[in-house]
This record gives C-alpha cells, sequence and structure tokens, in this order.
C-alpha cells in the first residue's frame, strides 16, 4: 500500500518511484529483529528500565529543537536528522511513556487511590505531552493523553481523580487551539470543508473524494486515482483514503476487522498477563493501537478535524513500523509468559493429584 500511495509523488520528488516503499522495508526489518529480540527477552526487565525509558524519550524530543539536529517540515520540528536516516522521537516516547506508567502504577499499586500515587504518571505524561505539542504535533499529544488516562483508569485511579483533571483539559483544549492560528482554520474547514477546497478544506475534500470513489469493492490495486498528487501524506497519514479508494467499502472493512483481531487480542493478553506489571504495559500498547486506529479512520472519513497521525503498521515511517512491532514482541511475550505460568500451574496440580492418589493406595495397602 505504501507503493501503491506513493510511487508517482516519490517518483517526481525524489527520482525513485520506490522510495518510500524501500525505507518501509528498512523499517519492518528493523522492526521484525526488535520484535523477535522482544519475544525471547522477559518483558519484566522493562520496569527495571522506566526512568531511563522516560529520560531518552524526553531527551529525544528536546533534540528536535536543536538546529541543524531537529529537521522542520511543513513548520513542524518533529524529526532527528542522524545522517543516513530520520528519527521521529514522539514514536518513541508514547511507548517509553507506556514503559514508565505501567513501572510507577504497579509499583505503587496500594498509593494509587491517592493524588500522590498517580502523580508520578501525570507529571510523566504531561511532560511528554508538552514537548509533543510543542513541535506542534497534537494528534501524537492527543494519543498520549488518553493513553494516560487509560492506563490510570486500568491501574485503579479514583474517579475524583479524572473530575480534577477534566477542568485543566476542557481549559487546554480550546487554548491550544487559540494559540495556534492553522488549527482553528483547521475547525472551521472541518465544519464545511467545501467552503475552502482550495485551501484548508482541501486535504480533507480530496480524502473524501477518494472514500466515495472506491464505492463497494474500490477501483482495484494501484489504480487509485487521487494519489497523482491530488491528495497530499497519500502515503502516510491519509493511506486509508487510498486503501478505502482501491479496495473500497468491502476491503476497509476487512482491515479494520483485522486490527479488532490485534486489539482484541491485546486485551486477552493484558487480562491474563501474569504480572500486574505485564497488564498495564499489554493495556497500554493495545491502547495506542487502538488510539491511533479510530483516530486515523475519524479524521480521513471528515468525522473529526484533520490532523496527522499515522495508520498504525500500515502509513509509511521507518520509526513507527518498527515501534510498533517491537510492541507487538512484548505483547507476544508477555502472552508466552502467560502460558507458560499457566501450563506450570496444570502440571503442579496433577503433581499434586498423582501424590494424593499415591497416599490414599500407601494407605488402602496398610488397611
Amino acid at each position: 500500500m505504501v507503493y501503491s500511495a506513493s510511487f508517482y509523488s516519490a517518483g517526481l520528488n525524489y527520482g525513485d518511484s520506490k522510495f518510500f516503499m524501500k525505507k518501509q522495508i528498512v523499517g519492518a526489518l528493523l522492526g521484525f529483529g526488535l520484535l523477535v529480540v522482544m519475544y525471547f527477552v522477559n518483558y519484566q526487565w522493562l520496569e527495571k528500565i522506566k526512568w531511563p525509558a522516560i529520560i531518552v524519550s524526553a531527551v529525544l524530543l528536546l533534540l528536535v529543537f536543536i538546529p541543524h539536529i531537529g529537521v522542520k517540515v511543513y513548520g513542524a520540528k518533529r524529526w532527528i536528522n542522524l545522517g543516513l536516516f530520520t528519527l521521529q522521537p514522539s514514536e518513541i516516547a508514547k511507548f517509553g511513556f507506556v514503559i514508565f506508567a505501567s513501572a510507577s502504577l504497579s509499583k505503587l499499586r496500594r498509593k494509587v487511590k491517592s493524588f500522590r500515587g498517580i502523580l508520578p504518571t501525570l507529571l510523566a505524561g504531561s511532560l511528554i505531552c508538552l514537548l509533543i505539542i510543542m513541535e506542534p504535533n497534537m494528534s501524537i499529544t492527543i494519543c498520549v493523553g488518553v493513553t494516560m488516562i487509560t492506563m490510570l483508569f486500568i491501574g485503579g485511579a479514583r474517579f475524583k481523580h479524572f473530575a480534577y483533571l477534566a477542568v485543566p483539559i476542557a481549559l487546554l483544549v480550546p487554548l491550544l487551539i487559540v494559540l495556534e492560528p492553522y488549527r482553528l482554520r483547521r475547525l472551521v474547514a472541518f465544519l464545511d470543508p467545501f467552503a475552502s477546497a482550495s485551501s484548508e478544506g482541501f486535504q480533507l475534500v480530496q480524502s473524501l473524494y477518494a472514500v466515495g470513489s472506491g464505492g463497494l469493492f474500490g477501483v482495484g490495486l494501484f489504480n487509485s486515482r487521487q494519489k497523482y498528487l491530488f491528495l497530499p501524506f497519500a502515503e502516510s497519514d491519509f493511506i486509508f483514503s487510498i486503501i478505502a479508494e482501491e479496495f473500497g467499502l468491502f476491503g476497509c472493512i476487512c482491515l479494520i476487522l483485522v486490527f479488532l483481531v490485534v486489539i482484541l487480542r491485546g486485551i486477552s493478553i493484558a487480562k491474563k498477563a501474569p504480572t500486574r506489571f505485564g497488564c498495564l504495559l499489554a493495556a497500554g500498547i493495545t491502547t495506542i493501537i487502538a488510539v491511533q486506529l479510530v483516530v486515523n479512520i475519524a479524521v480521513v472519513t471528515g468525522s473529526i478535524p484533520p490532523t496527522g497521525l499515522p495508520l498504525p503498521f500500515i502509513s509509511a515511517g521507518s520509526t513507527s513500523i518498527a515501534m510498533f512491532m517491537a510492541a507487538v514482541g512484548v505483547l507476544l511475550n508477555i502472552d508466552k509468559q502467560a502460558h507458560q505460568l499457566s501450563l506450570l500451574s496444570i502440571k503442579k496440580e496433577e503433581d499434586n493429584n498423582v501424590n494424593f492418589f499415591h497416599k490414599i493406595g500407601k494407605v488402602r495397602h496398610k488397611v
């Protein structure tokens, strides 16, 4: 899909129609390596690196603001230039925060009911959100914010804490929109995109054209028309529009069902996790996948105001696909640990039964 959505623009802008596809393959290979490593390494070691995880995440986010290191594209500084490739710190930071929050909430289990118990998670989440919104990147900020609230809820925070949080959040969102005029223009364009179809509403209008053109079964793979420079970011944030155009409603439903299976498996793994840390870690990873899926589809279909957020595992972006695949490796490891613990429990029960009947046999022999 990355190749289908990008071959024309890549050939025009980079002289190589496979430019984005090659980068995605590199990211996928790196991600597969990370998946394998995380599958075989016990996930519980992540609990020991909660501070390095959040500190490294914060440092990487700060590096984007340093001249000649941070890369500015379309007015936003979201990438770090590492010479041979670029790195998007926000894609790393959201999983770094999940590790920190899982470790903090699991360790402070008895104190979570108090505000002091949830304070480390709140401060870490607020710091990451602040650094990401400064890039600016409101979509990832929303993703991290929703993940933080979800993990606090699962961790056992009281409802009154969420009520306290609701007030500053309700005040902060309008403030963020007012501080950045382009967000206000996007909001107005969202309400009536066709009124500004050649300016602020252009991207959403082109996305709706792509989705609508697909019909029930689509125009066929590689046959999209909107990718010919009509739809901006067709290979990344708006790749779902190209999927809808080429595979239609039926293809979109199939894709959503696959994602639903992944999300339900993530929830199941969280419920069966052998430790509280594993439960929170699996829940946090699954929340990120679910939030990004919902927000991405909602944006490209005009259900919420436009904001750039990649479709998990599919949108072009080496950092994104590598981190998501590493996170899947963690989920698989938690599932493996739970399965092994279950088998061990069954074996112990069987051994106890054998010993019990062996003792009965001895008694009957004596009688």
